[in-house]
């Protein structure tokens, strides 16, 4: 059989995945900031009104398991475009409705409202199918540069969006917004089609190699890494692993805490703190840029000092940032440690997605799906426990919440020295 002619480089194939991620967050920013507005228009309750900002990120959760596996089968291509696809269809239909029901016609169509909702959240479900499709591109040395470069930059959507939002929303209203984000995401959804590639195993299967022939072919173009079995075999397979669920663990606490205090910090800078909530907005947004940006430069010390190691350095600070956090009442002393908080989770969320092709070589994409589905969960877990410690403590509460993030961090490095142990046997 001829060679192929094959499409794309590493750096293209990160380049996709990490445009691809970045716009997929515009399907659930608004949500938010703009829950005010569904309240009052449907007369919603506070566990309702919950609900509905929590939805896409619930999908965006649970979605990042099955497309993350399958990766393993066919690339990273086509899992991800459909579920971009996904949440332009959510956020199209959110802002197609707005404009034509808001404010006087929305009764009744809260199961609607939460139906689009969860098909936005497919954009960030994106997460696991780009690390697959990222980390077959690359051999083992650079994983952790290309991983935390494409969650690193991805990632920092979020941030940039919280304080974009605000001002756009005193500007030009309400539904301008949501047709704006639905633009920019369809855009980005174009973009990513024409720019994302798939590994060189990929393309030679999907031209009729055969898989022994693919993978040599792979290998002589420098490709180290490749999948073993389908959909169910990499999420079974990569189940198995019992390091796939220590991994798991420490995505929960610094992914899922990432999640967590995005929505928490606003609440404490301006309840404990007593920031106005721009003020509270913009030390929140820099929270989230740091610990977002942060992943770069720490998945290339992952590359060099090894990922256990640097994922025991991070969870030793963000212990140390959670007890200074829990006994402060400064606001020099809390800046400084929500820094040093964004700087441990944003490092050791690097760190994890470096022992990932490591652990579980042959399911990546099934790993991933794992870590960063069972991983983000700590986004809806850990809030309500940080509330409800404020619920029982009154305003100082809001400061004894983060006893949360102290112990599990203390978890976590008993779970890396039992990593670092195992791994130097």
């Amino acid at each position: 059989m001829e060679q192929l002619k094959l499409k794309g480089t590493p750096k293209q194939g990160l380049t996709g995945t990490t445009l691809g991620f970045f716009f997929g967050f515009a399907a659930v920013s608004l949500y938010g900031p703009t829950a005010s507005h569904f309240k009052e228009a449907m007369d919603l309750s506070p566990v309702l009104l919950g609900l509905l900002v929590a939805i896409p990120s619930l999908s965006g959760s649970l979605l990042r398991i099955p497309f993350g596996a399958w990766v393993d089968t066919t690339g990273g291509k086509k899992p991800f475009f459909i579920l971009m696809l996904l949440s332009v269809i959510g956020l199209g239909g959110i802002t197609l409705l707005l404009n034509t029901s808001y404010p006087e016609g929305m009764d009744g169509t809260y199961g609607l409202v939460l139906f689009f909702g969860f098909l936005s959240g497919c954009g960030i479900a994106t997460f696991s199918v780009g690390i697959g499709q990222t980390s077959y591109w690359f051999p083992q040395k650079k994983q952790g540069m290309a991983l935390g470069t494409y969650a690193g930059l991805g990632n920092l959507a979020p941030g940039l969006f919280s304080l974009i939002i605000p001002v756009y929303l005193e500007h030009y209203g309400f539904i301008s917004a949501y047709f704006a984000w639905f633009l920019f995401l369809l855009i980005g959804t174009i973009i990513f089609g024409l720019i994302g590639y798939n590994a060189y195993y990929f393309q030679y299967r999907k031209n009729g190699y055969s898989i022994e022939e693919s993978k040599q072919y792979s290998k002589e173009k420098g490709q180290e890494i490749f999948p073993s079995g389908g959909v169910m075999d990499s999420l079974k397979n990569s189940a198995r692993i019992k390091n796939t669920w220590a991994l798991v663990v420490l995505y929960f606490t610094t992914f899922g805490g990432f999640i967590a205090l995005t929505a928490w910090f606003p609440t404490y800078w301006s309840e404990f703190q007593a920031f106005s909530p721009v003020k509270a907005g913009v030390f929140t947004a820099i929270f989230s840029l740091l610990a977002s940006g942060i992943r770069v430069p720490g998945g290339s010390l992952a590359d060099k000092m090894g990922g256990e190691r640097v994922a025991m350095l991070s969870m030793s600070l963000v212990l140390i940032a959670a007890v200074i956090l829990f006994f402060t009442h400064t606001v020099i002393l809390g800046i400084t440690a929500a820094i040093i908080l964004a700087f441990g989770m944003g490092v050791n969320n690097a760190a994890v997605f470096k022992l990932v092709p490591i652990y579980v070589p042959k399911s990546v994409g099934g790993a991933a799906g794992w870590v960063g589905g069972l991983g983000a969960f700590g986004g809806f877990a850990i809030p309500p426990v940080m509330g409800a410690i404020a619920d029982l403590y009154g305003k100082v509460g809001y400061a004894k919440g983060f006893i949360v993030f102290a112990l599990l961090a203390v978890i976590d490095i008993v779970v890396i020295y039992f990593l670092l142990k195992t791994r130097n046997k």
